[in-house]
């Protein structure tokens, strides 16, 4: 009987909610209520979840305040606007990344989000105090305390008709009274007719009201709020406005009468909520669609999209976007407007004038903000070895030593006092000119001639003496996370290196020209390798080549100037000197190498000779020949280029005296020689059994033989014949050829087949081979006979060279056997013992191994084959330190040719290397 009560209980309710629910919003009737709790807790839960009413209000717990605790989130805005699965299939990947890229660039329309997630369904909160001029109604409940002769406490709800009922003085009528009036009125009542008794009137529990949100609403409907509910209350109720209505005209009627307007952006943008009046039940919030609109962007503290009202200017609108960054420039704004035809227009407007701010702001404007310029007017930049580089105020009259007042407080300790560049513009389009001076003269000798007076905009650089000793790490690490910005870079391959060198050189090798491999900077040809760039490369290149070219505005980059190169502080003003030059002039650009410290190319100053050009190049180095130097010069006539070579003496030009101290031309390329007969120090070094092993300084023309008698001659212990002399030289050209002969052997196993007994186990085998010749590490050995050079034998000698390195072993009694036998193998050695029994001694040749074509290596590394030594046999002797080698049998591997060489130079580096290692 009871499941059956409880059943027919639901069955009403949901009917009751079913039949009753509006469209937007559920208020239940009394009947509903009064069902609702009949009903057990887990069912009122349920009720409540399906059909979205507020539990708060089905048991009873109506009226409050103002103030709302959130319960449920309101859905997000536009999601009742998604397009539906089968919709969202049919539109293409590119389309929807196109919608979402437009959608970012879009203004946002201003005040919207502000009800943007707010929820939907609210609870009251009781402990918030009651304005004096809420006006009473029926619902509402009054808290009397009495005190005096007789304590007793009322709460007292007012009735439908207006009334309360007061236990002692009977029904009192109370409508249309404030809450001021009514506590007056009653305290007037109880003080008159209940002597000797005080009393404290307070308001309890608040009435609910009924209002309706109309228009574009988010959410527009009928809803229950709290008799204290303002207009901004109930549109968070509502969810808020939708984008197409308006916020600034939401009107509250009553009665059919409209009796406020409330503007939205008075709370939004001032704080003045005065208009923000109480609603009362019954009241209709009403939204109309949205006026005008004005959308505002650029330099500009908030861009959106603006609602505006009729006479409303552009300095309203402005004002709305709470005004111009600092960095805007309002002189050269516009607006783009629609004209008569439905064109658009730009009309240009002067934010700062009083009559461009008057001007009428019109629906759909697009104001654009113009930005100021990056730009300095009179700044003078400093850039290079200096302690605090930057920005600095030009004034009149300033001098070098005004903007480097010392030399070890403004400096670097780096510093290059002898050289140091001004650029100069010298008119509006940008060329330049460049002045040499000294920063160690111009600072603490004030000297006159260096210590140039500046003008505006002027750009002083001070070098590096030496840069090799800069700390690049700071450097690298900027130019790596800018080229990761644009694609992220394989870090492992590039840290630990110089970036911004390596990225500085592959730089320069993307500009160098196809003729011999030249660098070709402003028409003077350097010498230069040309290589191959990887990608990573190219990527670091191209962006250490903007970051240069825009060396004296990037903020970060003249902040690490100081350790950037004197060829990378030049780059920028070689670059501008090279392309500001016509075809009836000669581009400003010089070139120096030879004895100098630093060769390159070089900015041609104003007035610059022999003499300033060899101190930019941080002067002469050792070797340098004084006496004679040549200039190269290019002259240029209208019919004919031709090429003149000019003697002068850098000493005298270095001195100052004019006949060798050439004024300079563009294009001018000077080389200093080196003395004749200099030599660089060389050295060679004689390891192992010598009295006096160690390194020693050698001659021009200096022979082993000489060297061998400065190191005292052999130890007793040593082994002359098995010695290995190292060559650099030799080392390379061997490297190169092995180079040579791998990439043959690639080509080999590419178009042929490796062997008769299949293609694909040898085809393995080969690469094998291929992968060990590959990383095979060229020696440089040269075969040389010690005993004859110590005998005295003048052709067995040889000149040295340098870094020639002689290893002296000690006394060998051994023997190898390697290559195509049963078990390679070291063996004792034994006097008398031929070829064939040491062979026997290690199994004997493999079925791959070439019998006919065994050969010996020598202790001296000198090869006897066969067919080159008529008396070598089987049963030839075998000398002590003598390895035998038996070679692949070709034939076995007939489609390959090149096995027997890859073998071959395998097996001579790998005795080679054993010498050595034994040392």
């Amino acid at each position: 009987m009871f499941q059956k009560a409880k059943s027919l209980a639901i069955a009403a309710v949901s009917a009751v909610i079913l039949f009753s629910l509006p469209t937007q919003a559920v208020t239940p009737s009394p009947q509903m209520i009064e069902q609702f709790k009949s009903l057990p807790a887990s069912e009122q839960q349920r009720l409540a979840k399906q059909y979205g009413i507020d539990t708060s209000v089905l048991s009873g717990q109506t009226g409050g305040s103002s103030q709302f605790t959130e319960s449920t989130q309101m859905p997000e805005r536009g999601a009742n606007r998604d397009l539906s699965e089968s919709e969202e299939k049919k539109r293409t990947e590119s389309e929807l990344d196109f919608e979402q890229d437009s959608k970012k660039a879009e203004l946002a329309f201003f005040g919207y989000d502000m009800f943007a997630g707010e929820p939907m369904t609210f609870s009251p909160v009781s402990d918030v105090p009651v304005p004096s001029d809420y006006l009473v109604g029926p619902g509402d409940t009054v808290n009397v305390q009495l005190y005096g002769k007789d304590n007793r406490e009322y709460t007292l709800t007012i009735g439908r008709d207006g009334t309360i009922q007061f236990p002692e003085l009977g029904p009192i009528s109370v409508v249309g009274l404030t809450f001021v009036e009514l506590r007056e009125y009653l305290s007037e009542r109880i003080s008159k007719q209940m002597i000797g008794i005080e009393s404290n009137i307070t308001m309890g529990e608040l009435r609910s009201i009924r209002i309706f949100i109309a228009g574009d609403a988010y959410k527009p409907g009928a809803y229950t709020v709290s008799s204290l509910s303002t207009i901004t209350q109930a549109l968070f109720v509502a969810g808020g406005v939708n984008e197409i209505g308006s916020l600034r005209n939401i009107q509250v009627k009553r009665k059919g009468k409209l009796i406020a307007s409330f503007d939205l952006y008075d709370l939004l943008l001032n704080g003045d909520a005065s208009k923000d009046i109480n609603l009362r039940s019954g009241d209709v919030v009403f939204i109309p669609s949205v006026g005008g609109r004005v959308s505002v962007t650029g330099e500009i503290r908030r861009p959106a999209v603006y609602e505006i009202k009729s006479n409303e200017t552009i300095n309203d609108v402005i004002k709305m976007a709470a005004g111009v960054n600092p960095g805007a420039y309002p002189r050269r704004s516009s607006i783009e407007r629609y004209n008569q035809n439905g064109l658009k227009t730009i009309v240009n407007v002067d934010l700062t004038s009083e009559k461009a701010k008057q001007k009428q702001a019109k629906p759909g404007d697009f104001i654009r903000v113009k930005s100021a310029s990056t730009q300095y007017e009179d700044a003078i930049t400093l850039v290079g070895a200096v302690v605090r580089p930057g920005k600095y105020q030009w004034f009149q009259g300033q001098k070098i030593n005004d903007l480097i007042p010392t030399i070890w407080g403004d400096l670097a300790i780096s510093a290059d006092l002898n050289y140091g560049l001004v650029i100069r513009e010298v008119d509006k389009f940008g060329r330049i000119e460049v002045h040499q001076f000294s920063p160690g003269k111009a600072i603490a000798q004030q000297d006159v001639t260096q210590n140039i007076a500046l003008n505006a905009r002027d750009k002083v650089i001070v070098f590096n003496h030496d840069d090799s000793s800069v700390n690049r790490y700071e450097l690298n690490k900027l130019v790596l996370n800018r080229a990761k910005k644009i694609k992220q870079l394989s870090s492992d391959s590039l840290i630990g290196s110089d970036l911004f060198k390596a990225g500085f050189k592959s730089m320069n090798v993307n500009k160098q020209s196809s003729v011999l491999g030249k660098t070709d900077i402003g028409g003077v040809v350097m010498p230069g390798a040309v290589a191959e760039l990887d990608e990573e490369e190219k990527l670091v290149g191209d962006e250490v080549s903007k970051m240069l070219s825009n060396l004296f505005e990037d903020r970060d980059l003249i902040k690490l100037s100081s350790s950037l190169s004197r060829e990378e502080l030049l780059f920028p003003i070689i670059t501008k000197l090279s392309l500001q030059s016509g075809v009836s002039e000669k581009v400003n650009v010089i070139a120096v190498t030879g004895k100098v410290k630093h060769s390159g190319i070089y900015p041609l100053s104003v007035g610059g000779r022999v003499s300033d050009l060899i101190t930019s190049a941080g002067g002469l180095v050792e070797g340098a020949y004084t006496a004679r130097a040549e200039l190269t010069r290019t002259e240029t006539d209208t019919s004919i280029s031709d090429i003149q070579h000019l003697h002068i003496n850098v000493g005298n030009a270095i001195n100052g005296v004019a006949e060798d101290n050439l004024a300079l031309e563009g294009r001018d390329m000077l080389v200093v020689l080196t003395t004749p007969e200099w030599q660089e120090r060389k050295s060679v070094e004689i390891r192992g059994e010598v009295r006096f092993p160690g390194v020693y300084n050698i001659r021009r023309g200096e022979t082993l033989a000489d060297v061998m008698k400065r190191a005292g001659g052999f130890t007793d212990y040593a082994f002359p014949q098995a010695s290995v002399f190292v060559r650099e030289s030799v080392r390379k050209q061997e490297q190169l050829e092995i180079k040579k002969l791998a990439d043959q052997l690639r080509r080999d196993i590419a178009t042929r087949g490796v062997s008769k007994d299949g293609t694909v186990v040898n085809y393995s085998e080969a690469q094998l081979m291929l992968t060990d010749l590959e990383n095979i590490q060229a020696l440089g050995r040269l075969v040389v006979d010690l005993n004859a050079i110590q005998v005295g034998i003048e052709q067995a000698d040889l000149q040295l060279e340098d870094k020639d390195v002689l290893y002296v072993p000690t006394v060998k009694q051994i023997v190898s056997v390697m290559g195509e036998v049963q078990h390679p193998a070291t063996h004792r050695f034994k006097e008398g013992m031929t070829l064939n029994q040491y062979l026997a001694m290690s199994g004997g040749a493999r079925e791959r191994g070439d019998d006919d074509r065994t050969y010996i290596i020598k202790a001296d590394g000198s090869v006897m084959l066969p067919e080159q030594n008529f008396w070598f046999s089987k049963t030839a002797a075998i000398s002590a330190g003598d390895t035998v080698i038996v070679p692949l049998d070709t034939e076995y591997k007939d489609n390959l040719t090149l096995w027997t060489q890859v073998t071959q130079i395998i097996y001579n580096t790998a005795v080679a290397v054993a010498t050595i290692s034994g040392l």
